[in-house]
């Protein structure tokens, strides 16, 4: 029997999930990285190689989409990734705290805290978005996507701001305490959120059985044949070039503010909840204007387009703010609304390309767009971390390392606006147009 699609209280439950695995992702990439970089004068390469090594363990998501399309059933991922998740936030917290006094200690236990974050991270994010994908239908999809997503800044933002005051005065067990209250709740939103929302498993469920050549191929079989599939290849490369160019200041920013503004860590991590803010006002404002415009062929590219130039505009204007006399809260505001943008039509273009699949493959599919998501949030992170340190090596100046940074960034962005550009202006060979409201058929 065909499950009922999901009604817009369903898909407000799937957001939970998403604002639960927001809340813990905000105080392991934002919070941690600023406190070893300021409060222990650590090298901004040594958080960016631990945010580096949880979204490498992200690589493994099409395996996990793979593995939940052949039992049938997403909730127990779902659940099992929230629970590694809450755990890996909380040993992290611990070890950053450790990293005071024992600071090798501290290393060894953060690298193994990352781990589980990844591992959580991406058994429950891929397995929400395949859920969400295949139990809601096509005309929901769009608006649904956008709904899950604005859910998942609001767990940033409420974290940031909450936590951010309860930071403040910094202290190590402070810093532990808040992560294991936020980790606890979190996990428990996420058991309320998704009990018995998928409901019990159904024989002939797409991925419960596979054809005996799909068994005889296993994954690699399953993941050559996605690859092969030119919309599912093209979109890959698109979002790994874009996110590269969308994470690369995320761990340089708030110790940015904190070095040249003088901010305190509970200042920047409210000034991390101001740019989620901001990218909350762009997702929204985009989803409306695309309510308004009817879905009309173009708009998400557009959109993309439009996101990536304007974001690239705001980074070269945070780093020449010094010299010029900006604020940086309007500015982070501002980036955050073009990264908006840009995200919520590229979402809206994913559960699109996943929910019109072949059924038997949309685990596979939303996994290899969240690893390729995955590896380019890790390598832009590490490389703008990196980055920092060559340059202030090289030259002895701290500040303009950092302004080299964001200056590559905004360059980075107008490269990936062009690749948006060519990829939306060339008609595909497999009559797929990548406007929005237009349904996309794979390639069989």
């Amino acid at each position: 029997m065909t499950p009922r699609p999901l009604g817009w209280l369903g898909i407000l439950r799937l957001g939970l999930l998403q604002t639960a695995l927001g809340a813990i992702l905000v105080l392991t990439t934002s919070t941690l990285n600023r406190v070893m970089v300021v409060e222990y004068a650590m090298p901004a390469a040594v958080p960016g190689l631990l945010v580096a090594l949880h979204h490498a363990c992200q690589a493994l998501r099409p395996r996990w989409g793979y593995a939940s399309d052949r039992g049938g059933r997403r909730t127990p991922w779902i659940v099992g990734g929230m629970a590694v998740l809450a755990a890996g936030g909380l040993l992290a917290a611990i070890a950053t705290a450790w990293m005071a006094t024992a600071p090798v200690a501290g290393l060894v236990l953060a690298v193994a805290a990352f781990v589980l974050i990844g591992l959580g991270v991406g058994a429950a994010g891929t397995n929400t978005l395949i859920l969400l994908a295949e139990r809601v239908e096509d005309e929901r999809r769009a608006p649904a996507a956008t709904i899950v997503w604005v859910m998942m800044i609001a767990g940033f933002i409420v974290t940031a701001a909450l936590g951010g005051r309860a930071l403040d005065p910094y202290s190590p067990e402070r810093l532990v305490a808040v992560a294991a209250v936020v980790g606890l709740l979190a996990f428990l939103l996420s058991v309320v959120a998704v009990s018995g929302l998928e409901g019990s498993r159904r024989a002939g469920a797409p991925g419960a059985a596979s054809s005996r050549s799909e068994r005889d191929g296993g994954f690699s079989a399953m993941l050559r044949m996605v690859w092969c599939d030119p919309v599912a290849r093209r979109f890959t490369l698109f979002i790994f070039a874009s996110m590269l160019a969308y994470s690369a200041q995320d761990l340089i920013l708030e110790p940015y503010a904190g070095i040249v503004f003088g901010m305190t860590p509970g200042e920047t991590t409210r000034l991390g909840g101001l740019q989620n803010a901001g990218v909350l006002a762009g997702m929204v404002t985009v989803g409306l204007a695309g309510h308004l415009a009817g879905r009309r062929p173009g708009f998400v590219g557009a959109m993309m387009i439009a996101g990536c130039v304007a974001s690239a505009a705001a980074l070269a204007a945070i780093a020449e703010s010094p010299a010029l006399g900006l604020p940086i809260r309007p500015l982070v505001a501002a980036l955050g609304f073009a990264n908006g943008a840009f995200a919520v039509a590229a979402i809206s273009m994913m559960m699109d390309l996943a929910g019109s699949g072949p059924q038997q493959s949309r685990g596979t599919r939303m996994g290899l767009w969240g690893a390729a998501q995955a590896i380019a949030f890790g390598a832009g992170g590490l490389a703008g971390t990196v980055a920092v340190d060559a340059v202030r090596w090289a030259t002895g100046l701290t500040v303009t390392a950092y302004q080299a940074v964001f200056l590559a960034e905004a360059v980075m962005f107008l490269a990936s606006a062009l690749l948006a550009l060519a990829i939306v202006a060339r008609p595909s060979t497999d009559r797929t147009a990548l406007g929005a409201g237009e349904r996309i058929t794979p390639a069989e």
